[in-house]
């Protein structure tokens, strides 16, 4: 790829692949160190030591810039068996290439709280998930790791980490669908540039992207092909998903991918061309990390992505999505269907205070 973001991308996919092999040494052992967070959502070792991987490396290259991330230190602060472990995990990384590591337990622990408080803002603003789908990686299932780059509030920049799903993944893929013989894969993207998926490993003069073809055309809703999370689905008002799937004629649940980042790449692969998330409440918001970066990989090729009332994500509200409610993403030419659809299906199941009317 041909960019001004060459650079980043050489540094993103550097860090990347050490980054997944770090997660993979963890999830094969036997006790990944889980511990549960105020949300209720797991998380490893891994999760704080991918971080500080990551938020080393960018921070070091690129003093100047934001970052946020979604973990924050204190489970480490207050935990020195923790912080043990996860230093310990980081000592095993190469110290080559281009990726940086902390010098230090109190830099690491400052690294991780500098995302985990970071928000985006006018600036360049660098986006971390360290493991997203932690619930299916302690499974030792699919999951995914994300750097998205924001300037001014637009997606600019993607590279997504599969640690374990070959970039030749046939649909549906789901949860226990891993191919951990291949290496896994990096999908990359930079707006108005096309969105790309290679070989997780191999330097990027050795290595030959595949270009990611746009999306294939449909006529109507009933052509579509879902992606969506069924089997794991906690935060979705129950049962709406399946409603609507059924009303507009298409098979369910397709893919059932818990990690959101993944379900962005398989519709980027087209192994999908259709999602929808219409979460229990509009106090459930959506967080910037399982999208941001991400969602560029299905807009370039050619995916249209809105809330449920229609509206354009809007980036700089904050760690989550305060002003969005829900995701509907679709081909263009069939993009409002599918939100008429999910408004229709909404207001006959009872819950048309869902809408923004």
């Amino acid at each position: 790829m041909d960019s001004n973001y060459r650079k980043e991308l050489e540094i993103a996919f550097d860090a990347l692949q050490k980054a997944s092999s770090l997660s993979q040494t963890v999830v094969s052992a036997q006790d990944k160190a889980g511990i549960e967070k105020s949300d209720l959502s797991p998380v490893t070792v891994a999760d704080f030591a991918v971080q500080g991987l990551l938020a080393a490396t960018f921070k070091g290259a690129f003093p100047d810039d934001n970052f946020v991330g979604e973990e924050d230190a204190s489970h480490l602060r207050d935990n020195e068996a923790l912080l043990n472990r996860v230093w310990e995990l980081l000592s095993t990384v190469p110290r080559d290439g281009l990726t940086r590591l902390p010098e230090s337990k109190q830099q690491l622990c400052d690294l991780v709280d500098l995302c985990g408080s970071g928000v985006p803002d006018s600036r360049r603003t660098w986006v971390f998930d360290p493991i997203d789908g932690t619930r299916t990686y302690m499974m030792g299932q699919v999951y995914a790791i994300n750097i998205g780059l924001l300037v001014d509030g637009q997606q600019m920049l993607s590279a997504v980490g599969c640690p374990n799903t070959s970039m030749d993944a046939k649909a549906p893929l789901n949860n226990p669908d891993i191919d951990p013989s291949h290496g896994g894969c990096i999908a990359f993207a930079v707006k108005d540039h096309g969105a790309y998926v290679r070989p997780m490993h191999g330097r990027p003069a050795d290595v030959t992207p595949r270009r990611l073809p746009p999306q294939t055309p449909v006529r109507g809703v009933s052509d579509l092909r879902f992606v969506t999370s069924h089997d794991m689905a906690d935060s979705v008002l129950p049962g709406i998903h399946e409603r609507l799937t059924a009303r507009m004629g298409i098979a369910f649940p397709g893919c059932d991918l818990l990690p959101w980042v993944l379900r962005w790449t398989v519709l980027a692969m087209g192994l999908g061309d259709t999602t929808v998330q219409v979460y229990k409440s509009r106090q459930r918001l959506g967080k910037i990390w399982d999208h941001a970066g991400a969602m560029l990989l299905y807009e370039e090729t050619g995916g249209k992505i809105t809330d449920i009332d229609g509206k354009r994500l809007d980036w700089l509200a904050g760690r989550q999505f305060v002003r969005n409610f829900g995701f509907v993403a679709a081909p263009p030419s069939v993009h409002a269907a599918v939100l008429e659809q999910v408004r229709e299906t909404l207001r006959e199941n009872g819950h048309a205070d869902m809408l923004d009317i």
